[in-house]
């Protein structure tokens, strides 16, 4: 399915070209590090848990996965030390804990992996993407624009993910370095499967999608792609909404 998803750009586009995702060994990012990596390119692919990653098999050769704690500063620290080159850094690190956000011990750590961790890859990777004229594209959400008080921290942060994103775009602009964000919707996840498995709530939201269905995590693939490649050379500061047409649906229409 993600060959779909590729098929619209050049099979050698990324070639030569080193993109790191935080995130990426499972679901939206899993699937975005493949699709770079049928472009041609090397990927390093990070996640929390080594379990995960010793589970993963039959993934493309081009793809390197290392176990990574996005909260852990030394960690991040040492790990973007070791890099001797970044083209593409895709922040994709994130978790949502349901009412818990409301305790502000849980509060402060889905803060710390969705929104601090990606300025803290993005300083240390800092130097190798103004060398490649490199770009970076954050994983915002839908809830980056409307709320949901069942996960404040994760609204929260994700809202202030397009500030950042922002941010970095006109800081480092003059530099070479573009930078951009990419909100899911609703997409068929392990996040999201309390909703989608069930009739009423899958039913729900493929009524007020526009184009009438859930998205996948394929889906993600081929924006991604766009904002990394020198056709979006003038796109930067920008958040590209890929969530069907939901967020501009009417929730009041039955």
């Amino acid at each position: 399915m993600t060959s779909e998803m590729t098929a619209s750009f050049r099979s050698d586009l990324f070639a030569g070209k080193h993109v790191i995702l935080t995130g990426a060994t499972s679901g939206i990012g899993l699937e975005i590090a493949r699709g770079f990596a049928e472009l041609g390119a090397e990927v390093t692919a990070t996640g929390s848990s080594a379990a995960k990653i010793g589970g993963l098999t039959g993934e493309p050769a081009d793809i390197r996965f290392e176990q990574l704690d996005v909260r852990d500063r030394a960690a991040v620290k040492a790990f973007c030390a070791r890099q001797s080159r970044c083209d593409v850094l895709v922040n994709g690190a994130g978790i949502a804990r349901g009412g818990a956000e409301w305790d502000e011990d849980i509060w402060l750590d889905t803060m710390d992996v969705n929104l601090n961790s990606q300025f803290r890859l993005a300083i240390g990777l800092h130097d190798r993407l103004a060398e490649a004229k490199g770009s970076i594209i954050n994983i915002a959400s839908m809830l980056s624009f409307m709320a949901d008080p069942g996960v404040p921290a994760y609204t929260a942060s994700k809202t202030g993910v397009l500030g950042l994103t922002r941010a970095l775009a006109h800081k480092w602009g003059r530099e070479g370095i573009r930078v951009n964000a990419v909100a899911p919707g609703y997409h068929q996840t392990d996040m999201t499967k309390p909703i989608w498995s069930v009739p009423f709530g899958n039913k729900a939201v493929a009524d007020r999608t526009a184009v009438g269905r859930w998205g996948t995590t394929h889906d993600l693939v081929g924006p991604c792609l766009f904002l990394a490649s020198p056709a979006a050379a003038y796109v930067t500061g920008m958040c590209l909404e890929v969530d069907g047409g939901f967020a501009s649906g009417n929730p009041l229409e039955a």
